[in-house]
């Protein structure tokens, strides 16, 4: 069975309202997706799925010389033709043969994956909003992106009143604790909520002494990047509880190889709607070591792409056991959502970040800016109080005066809050 004809459609799917309140700040370029149909000399159609602004592996702009006319199943193993062209050609094996795409991954051992809600950091209402809408569709945990500018236990407590005591939080620091100092005397106090599970990246991960020093003073489980730092150094010094894992699916089994031996658990991290997570599952479904709850982000688009939607139970969504992938594009949606371009700019802004005593710093005009500045302006962790929120172009002289004195890294700070008290004279 050979690949006669290949077709890759953009398409702008738009984010759920209360998400996009948010995230198009940040990331509006994961707007866009790539669908990808693989015709073969049969007529047999695979489909996949591209996040072409993220993604492990972008679908080659000469993809079509690479894989015209080629067999197949001589490119399943092949991570560097593309996300969705991987997928596609595994979807159209096996509908070829009869059978579901984890019989051709390896042997299944568990008909139904656990499955995460996601989201970016937000002031607490924002994120018990997200925490109550994820219980509300089935699920029953979240990864958040947690930052060292927002009030972590503020938005823990508050999440806490609007799901059950079942419902778990996994928070992805991104290295922005800083260090082991910091992020210690963080993660101590985080000990108070049972429901807070997991804690991933909480220093750069190159950071192996701090990161080990992290491990055996908390008491709750950590997550790192598969890689980072190199897996034996990973092993040998015992940083980590379990990983993060993504790529191909050559990739992925090959990590699961070492997960397995080393009996380290990992969630699957493959980005996108309902295309990937279908993938998802059926990775899921092979790899033993698989047993935290996958993130696909599926959750913060509006449409899943495909005709039967994705249904969550308990946490948990089933595999799929008809031939292929198993599903069906809902292409009256595909065909409303196709574009012709793949890339969103931001909304012009800079972030200012609020202290509880009317301090108010201004930073950078990204997330990748704050991630850098904050840090290394030495600024508290996670205060009682604080809040960060982006301030967006609204045309005034005001906002220019804020954009130009935040350039190259550096930082404007006010006082913003109720005049101060006189001085009394002693």
């Amino acid at each position: 069975m050979k690949i006669k004809s290949v077709d890759l459609t953009y398409l702008n799917v738009p984010f759920t309202p209360h998400t996009d309140k948010h995230l198009k700040y940040w990331l509006p370029h994961w707007h866009i997706t790539q669908v990808c149909r693989l015709t073969m000399d049969n007529g047999i159609v695979g489909i996949g799925e591209t996040i072409p602004n993220y993604t492990w592996s972008r679908v080659p702009d000469d993809i079509e010389d690479q894989i015209l006319g080629e067999e197949a199943a001589s490119l399943m193993w092949n991570d560097g033709i593309g996300a969705g062209v991987q997928m596609a050609i595994f979807d159209a094996i096996g509908k070829h043969e009869n059978v579901p795409a984890h019989q051709l991954l390896g042997n299944q051992v568990r008909d139904y994956v656990p499955l995460s809600w996601w989201n970016m950091d937000m002031p607490a209402a924002d994120w018990a909003r997200q925490c109550a809408d994820a219980h509300k569709a089935g699920y029953t945990s979240a990864k958040l992106k947690a930052r060292s500018w927002q009030d972590v236990r503020g938005a823990v407590e508050a999440i806490l009143k609007v799901v059950p005591e079942h419902f778990h939080l996994d928070f992805d620091y991104n290295g922005t604790l800083d260090n082991a100092a910091n992020a210690v005397a963080h993660l101590k106090a985080m000990e108070a909520y049972p429901q807070v599970a997991m804690i991933e990246s909480p220093i750069p991960q190159g950071d192996v002494a701090g990161s080990k020093q992290i491990r055996q003073r908390i008491n709750k489980a950590v997550a790192m990047h598969y890689g980072s730092p190199p897996i034996l150094t990973t092993l040998a010094e015992d940083v980590t509880d379990g990983f993060v894992v993504s790529g191909g699916a050559r990739a992925i089994s090959e990590q699961t190889a070492i997960a397995d031996a080393a009996n380290k658990p990992y969630w699957l991290q493959l980005v996108g709607t309902g295309i990937t997570t279908t993938w998802a599952a059926h990775l899921g479904a092979v790899h033993k070591a698989a047993k935290w709850p996958a993130i696909t982000c599926m959750n913060i688009w509006k449409e899943q792409l495909i005709r039967d939607k994705i249904v969550m139970r308990g946490g948990y969504h089933q595999v799929l056991d008809k031939p292929g992938l198993g599903i069906e594009l809902d292409e009256k949606t595909i065909k409303k959502l196709t574009v012709d371009y793949h890339w969103i700019d931001k909304v012009r802004h800079v972030y200012r970040y609020a202290r509880k005593s009317g301090e108010v710093v201004y930073m950078g005009a990204s997330k990748e800016d704050l991630q850098r500045v904050y840090p290394a302006a030495a600024l508290p962790v996670c205060e009682r109080g604080s809040v960060t929120l982006p301030y967006e172009d609204d045309g005034s002289k005001r906002f220019k005066e804020i954009w130009e004195a935040v350039q190259d890294g550096k930082t404007l700070r006010r006082f913003e809050g109720r005049k101060r008290a006189p001085a009394k004279r002693k």
